[in-house]
């Protein structure tokens, strides 16, 4: 009698069980995937992916309660030209989704002590830009609505629920408009040394605005902002040539240290003083004038969205985009 007890709770057991795992467990197959590559196979997270979040409107000053996948979808017309191709606005909807998660588990049900209350906000200089149907219509026009949305929206339910992991957690994915080449390393740009931002390869830019950028100052205007900057800086104007040196460059390009003067200075500060485009730059001296000329677009860390589109045309689907961008990262779907 107790070993028939014992077969019945062990049968019990196996049919509750199994269909739990059978649940948790999936696999994210890319249409166009050769069903081999996806022996990369993850533990899902169960999280419902059409879950509501908190999202602070910096610009009214009002917390919006949004559907993720809603939130999504103005992400993405928010942050990525959409005209790009489909594959890398996927890319993009997933990185997207993925930073949403990931302040979603940093700040639970408090919000961002930021923006309490919200874990979000619409500013792109804080989390990632947002902008309604309104002020995408009032920014690009009806036209743009009806022609552009449609594939945004596309890219988002092609995508719905996939997000990046590591370690079976979601990651920072980071991202940016051009590296100039070659991304950056993150620890080479902020504090941190995080596996799966490694400096890569991403040359198919040549199409970015924002590809290569110059900007002049008077030496006078250079020299001032430099003291406002600094007030023990020191410079001799009339020897101005040999009185600026670079002295390290990252793996990815950037300036990771400068002497100007009688002090020395990060490439990140140097860009925020003069408000450059990115920290790989060069400077050009003529008598009365100083030039920056920049490589890329934003910080190099992470995604390059004109690398990614590039890739794109190239015939790269959004799973090699991201695995090209982010190292060692598994797309996992929410359930």
């Amino acid at each position: 009698m107790r070993k028939f007890f014992f077969v019945v709770i062990a049968f019990i057991v196996f049919i509750v069980l199994v269909p739990v795992i059978i649940v948790t467990r999936e696999e994210v197959r890319i249409e166009g995937d050769d069903v081999n590559e996806d022996s990369d196979a993850t533990e899902i997270e169960v999280i419902e992916s059409d879950l509501m979040i908190k999202v602070y409107n910096h610009r009214t000053s009002e917390i919006m309660s949004l559907y993720l996948e809603d939130y999504i979808v103005n992400v993405v017309a928010a942050e990525m030209p959409a005209s790009f191709e489909l594959e890398a606005l996927k890319a993009q909807a997933v990185a997207a989704r993925t930073y949403a998660i990931w302040k979603k588990n940093m700040h639970g049900k408090e919000g961002d002590p930021a923006h309490s209350g919200a874990i979000l906000c619409t500013d792109h200089a804080h989390c990632q830009e947002w902008l309604s149907n309104d002020e995408l219509a009032k920014i690009h026009g009806k036209l743009w609505i009806y022609i552009y949305l449609p594939r945004i929206k596309e890219s988002v339910k092609n995508t719905r629920g996939i997000i990046m992991t590591y370690n079976m957690k979601p990651i920072e994915p980071l991202y940016h408009s051009t590296s100039g080449g070659k991304t950056e390393n993150s620890e080479d740009v902020f504090s941190n040394k995080v596996s799966y931002l490694r400096s890569v390869p991403s040359p198919f830019e040549e199409r970015s605005p924002s590809l290569l950028n110059e900007k002049k100052l008077s030496v006078n205007e250079f020299i001032n902002m430099m003291k406002t900057h600094s007030k023990n800086f020191e410079i001799n104007e009339k020897k101005l040539g040999t009185q600026i040196e670079i002295i390290e460059r990252s793996r990815g390009g950037s300036v990771q240290e400068i002497k100007i003067g009688n002090q020395t200075f990060k490439g990140t500060e140097i860009r925020k003083i003069f408000q450059l485009k990115a920290a790989d730059f060069v400077i050009e001296i003529d008598k009365n004038h100083l030039t920056f000329t920049t490589k890329g677009h934003g910080h190099g860390v992470g995604m390059s969205q004109w690398g990614a589109n590039g890739m794109a045309e190239r015939g790269s689907n959004f799973k090699q985009i991201l695995k090209h961008y982010y190292q060692g990262i598994t797309l996992s779907r929410l359930k």
